[in-house]
């Protein structure tokens, strides 16, 4: 993904490789640490005599890089990793420009920038060519399906299987930060299951699973509909995406249809359809004021909405929104 006009290889945070120069740009600060890591271990794997050493292009002394690129007693190879240069010193921008003439042998510079303009005859030095490098772009993941295709990506690394419904719920419950995200991926996997559901992500992540979807549906359907399309309107505003919103109500409706005329106790409910405790007695809760109709034409009215934001409708919103006025009346189409 390219951040600006550039004579260079621009590649992705997961698509890291070896070169002379390797400029890690962009404000999402934990691919840039990815990034780097993954390069680590590339030349790590390579030669483990790998010399590594750290700049602080902010605190840089002159002479700095040229003293750590000199060659070493027995020729290892050296990773120099700079940092912070988007606030940079002259002498490093000074330094650094002329380093690019003559890159050192078996030498890696990472030179790590924020953003903004500071450095930038530095990084226009770097994007012409000099010092034959590329670029890292690690831009922030602003769209909940980005975030989805990274927590995908995460699962597929490890060859596990994951349903679309529990990424969907993973993402509406970590959305605002993208390390935490990837804990959340990570612990997931250490799970001894087959397949990662929804229901796995609930019963580690119960606590957090009450975002801006979850918080639409459960204004829905207690019949708050006024409540529930402001809701709405927030969440699509804030970027979110319709189809975890939709997810959200699904996942909620289906627990509410399993539930639905069971007076067994919760525990064992809960053992029978593989949820936590408290979702069957939410459930329950939830069904006050529902008939087995109104539950019935729910979840059609979920799955033909689901069906339009996904394609087969022009209006995603006034399908959300259509869907909301269904659930809010316990099942009643109001139009």
């Amino acid at each position: 993904m390219a951040v600006t006009k550039s004579s260079i290889p621009q590649l992705a945070w997961d698509k890291v490789r070896p070169a002379p120069v390797v400029l890690v740009s962009g404000t999402e600060e934990f691919l840039a640490e990815r990034a780097i890591r993954a390069l680590r271990d590339l030349l790590k794997a390579e030669d483990p005599s790998l010399e590594i050493n750290d700049i602080e292009a902010d605190q840089y002394s002159p002479g700095e890089l040229i003293t750590l690129a000199s060659p070493s007693l027995f020729n290892d190879p050296r990773l120099l990793r700079a940092v912070n240069v988007e606030k940079c010193t002259d002498a490093f921008i000074t330094e650094t420009i002329a380093y690019l003439e003559h890159p050192a042998d078996d030498t890696y510079l990472v030179l790590r920038h924020a953003g903004g303009v500071r450095g930038k005859k530095l990084l226009d030095a770097i994007r012409s060519g000099a010092g034959n490098g590329i670029e890292i772009a690690c831009l922030e993941l602003k769209k909940d399906t980005e975030k989805m295709d990274f927590a995908a990506a995460e699962f597929a690394a490890a060859g596990r299987r994951v349903t679309g419904v529990a990424i969907r719920a993973l993402v509406s419950a970590f959305s605002d930060d993208l390390a935490e995200l990837a804990s959340a991926c990570q612990q997931l996997l250490a799970d001894d299951s087959d397949e990662i559901t929804e229901v796995t992500v609930e019963r580690y992540y119960s606590g957090r699973v009450e975002t801006n979807a979850f918080k639409v549906a459960d204004a829905a359907i207690a019949g708050r509909r006024g409540e529930a399309l402001v809701l709405l309107r927030h969440a699509l505003s804030s970027g979110a995406d319709p189809v975890p919103i939709v997810a959200a109500f699904a996942s909620k409706v289906r627990t509410m249809a399993k539930i639905a005329g069971n007076t067994a106790p919760a525990g064992q409910l809960a053992q029978k359809f593989g949820l936590a405790p408290w979702q069957v007695d939410r459930a329950r809760r939830d069904l006050h004021g529902w008939n087995e109709q109104g539950l019935g034409r729910a979840i059609e009215t979920i799955a033909d909405t689901d069906a339009q934001i996904k394609g087969l409708g022009r209006d995603p919103v006034f399908a959300l929104e259509r869907m909301i006025g269904v659930i809010a009346s316990r099942g009643d189409d109001p139009r």
